[in-house]
């Protein structure tokens, strides 16, 4: 009795050492909250342009001839809808520039893998870029300019999540059983999967890339420019179309975490698809007589009703989201894995456990 009692105590005892809280992964939520922030400033972005309110604000760094933090507060809130957007727009961008100046030193105090490290790096770089260029399209009123900060601003929304995705969890002392599951596919899967993913974020990208200089079309584009613009277009969603619906197929008896994010990305790109038609009915009415011509640019967009809006502005944010997915699923299904298991290794043969990856 006695001995059965002291063994019972020493397993109380023992309960707390053997129950350590996990530390938590500071790295991983300062890179989803990073990835949280982007979101709604691209959406920001998104409707700014739609309603064409780049212009809304004259003058930056400053607003108004105010400093940027220290714009009256009922002036930004209860202003014309243009100034809200655009001021709103100036102040997010500024809160995902610290956020990624502090990602990136915690990123290299936490001893990330070389990988993370370079990742954080492009991140500061790119977001430098984009306010550079935010502030250049205002002083220089050029939409060439404009075009090509929005195509910044989803090359910087690809690096934040790929960060976010590769420090989801820490590698432990144990090597590889430390490595997320999701980052190391089956080797019955072989390489299409990760290529297909690899392909499918370079066909997101140049959708939106493509998307953004129709966006910022001047009023007096020539139509032969227009129709090939479009044509591209519709010819890149058909290869992220069948991209997205084949790594559907590939994964289909893959690990859960790449078939889900496969089936949501498919998901994505039907009301992607459909939403793309939407924004065509908005922006030129809907087409009548033989397709070439009824390509013809006829007016220049302007500032659209909420429900418009909503529709153009939706088939942005939703293009940003499939080339987001598509960067996990091209981590989760095996890219940048090398670089993982190699920080594996070294905490192996170094002793260390619990460090964040």
């Amino acid at each position: 009795m006695w001995s059965s009692m002291a063994g019972r105590e020493s397993q109380l005892v023992a309960r707390p050492t053997t129950m350590r809280a996990r530390p938590r992964n500071w790295t991983h939520l300062l890179a989803c909250l990073l990835v949280a922030v982007t979101a709604v400033l691209l959406c920001f972005g998104a409707l700014v342009t739609t309603y064409e309110a780049a212009m809304a604000v004259p003058d930056w760094p400053a607003t108004y001839g105010h400093n940027m933090f220290l714009f009256p507060l009922a002036e930004w809130l209860g202003g014309p809808w243009d100034l809200f957007l655009e001021h709103g727009h100036r102040l997010l961008g500024a809160v995902v520039g610290m956020l990624s100046l502090l990602l990136a030193a915690v990123v290299w105090r936490s001893g990330q893998t070389p990988a993370v490290r370079a990742l954080a790096v492009a991140a500061v770089v790119l977001v430098v870029a984009q306010g550079v260029l935010g502030g250049a399209r205002v002083l220089l009123d050029d939409k060439t300019i404009a075009k090509v900060h929005a195509c910044t601003g989803p090359l910087f929304f690809a690096v934040a999540t790929a960060i976010a995705a590769l420090t989801r969890r820490g590698p432990q002392a144990s090597g590889a059983a430390g490595l997320d599951a999701g980052l190391r596919p089956p080797q019955t899967r072989g390489v299409a999967a990760t290529v297909g993913a690899a392909a499918l974020v370079v066909a997101a990208y140049v959708q939106l890339v493509a998307g953004a200089q129709l966006r910022h079309l001047d009023a007096g584009v020539d139509p032969l420019t227009f129709r090939w613009l479009v044509g591209f277009h519709i010819a890149g969603a058909v290869v992220v179309a069948l991209l997205a619906g084949m790594l559907a197929w590939v994964n289909g008896g893959a690990a859960s975490a790449a078939r889900r994010w496969s089936w949501l990305i498919a998901g994505l790109v039907v009301c992607q698809i459909v939403l793309g038609c939407g924004a065509w009915v908005v922006s030129w009415g809907v087409p009548s007589g033989l397709l070439p011509d009824s390509w013809r640019l006829g007016e220049a967009i302007r500032a659209r009703s909420p429900g418009a809006a909503a529709v153009v502005t939706g088939h942005v944010v939703l293009g940003m989201l499939i080339l987001g997915g598509s960067v996990v699923l091209w981590i989760v299904g095996g890219g940048l894995r090398d670089s993982a298991r190699g920080r594996a290794g070294g905490l192996r043969t170094t002793g260390r456990a619990g460090v964040f990856a």
